[in-house]
């Protein structure tokens, strides 16, 4: 299961996972204009680890998703 809002200055998707009898904690991405963080809480460590990803960084991540092993680079669109 997954919710989106809309706040003011990003968009917020929470993934909730419900598929298996060991669950992991929910995961908060936001996307802004000018990056992407995904957040989540580690109980180990009892705090939420935060990464954050550039646009281009999120662009390579969403072809990556659709590719077989390899090394890759992504052509800039001009126009």
């Amino acid at each position: 299961m997954f919710t989106i809002e809309h706040d003011f200055d990003a968009t917020v998707i929470t993934l909730v996972d419900e598929g298996s009898s060991h669950l992991e904690e929910d995961v908060v991405i936001q996307g802004f204009e000018e990056c992407v963080t995904v957040e989540q809480y580690d109980q180990r460590e009892d705090k939420v680890v935060k990464i954050v990803l550039s646009m281009h960084q999120v662009q390579e991540l969403a072809a990556a998703l659709n590719l077989p092993e390899g090394v890759y680079r992504l052509k800039e669109r001009k126009g």
